[in-house]
């Protein structure tokens, strides 16, 4: 018997619901840090992973990168007709696993391990997808950053209820870190580290360029 995909959602992040003002600065926040860690982005091959419906930060990129790949449950039908992107719809790991190795220069996943039951094997798969000298950026909400969402979610309603009703879990460094380092990163190439008043976890993963080590 095929086991039950728990991750399947029927939404994008964006696609139902317009984003609050608490969505629109916290996402601010994240590209902000995405941008200090990873560097120029011109020229380079660049994955947005779980990059919402509208892909409103990788927008910013197109004119810059040699090439765009956009994940999500579903995406935008704008975003699909664009020469320098690659769509592809469908839910984690699964979606990236016909994609070939080393084949982007940046990986991006903000606010997306914490929606799903084993988020360690699509790290696994940013590892693999890395190209030698690249980096990998994931965001993810803290413990701390849990009873914000919440109180914004459902007694504030300035986030989607549904959306945080849809988290699996919170990371701390601790809790990131190793999974980060069973996904094949080396601990001396990542820095792991909260951000956003505490609210959120970051981590920086660099993948060593050939015979650095």
């Amino acid at each position: 018997m095929a086991a039950l995909n728990t991750d399947l959602r029927e939404s994008s992040f964006g696609q139902d619901h317009a984003l609050t003002l608490v969505d629109r600065f916290g996402t601010y926040l994240s590209t902000r840090r995405i941008r200090s860690v990873a560097g120029p982005f011109a020229g380079r091959r660049v994955a947005d992973i779980g990059c919402g419906y509208h892909a409103a930060f990788s927008r910013t990129l197109i004119d810059d990168v040699a090439s765009l790949l956009l994940t999500d449950v579903s995406l935008s039908p704008e975003l699909k007709t664009h020469p320098k992107v690659l769509a592809l719809e469908g839910s984690l790991p699964e979606v990236l696993g016909e994609l070939p190795d080393e084949s982007r220069d940046v990986v991006m996943c903000n606010s997306v391990l914490e929606h799903l039951w084993d988020p360690q094997r699509t790290l696994a798969e940013f590892w693999r997808l890395t190209a030698p000298g690249g980096v990998v950026f994931v965001n993810v909400p803290s413990w701390r950053g849990k009873w914000f969402l919440e109180l914004s979610a459902y007694r504030f309603h300035q986030s989607a209820e549904g959306e945080i009703d849809d988290h699996k879990t919170y990371y701390d460094p601790r809790d990131l870190w190793p999974l980060l380092v069973r996904a094949g990163f080396s601990p001396r190439h990542i820095r792991c580290a909260k951000h956003k008043w505490g609210l959120n976890t970051y981590a920086a993963c660099h993948k060593p360029a050939a015979g650095r080590g």
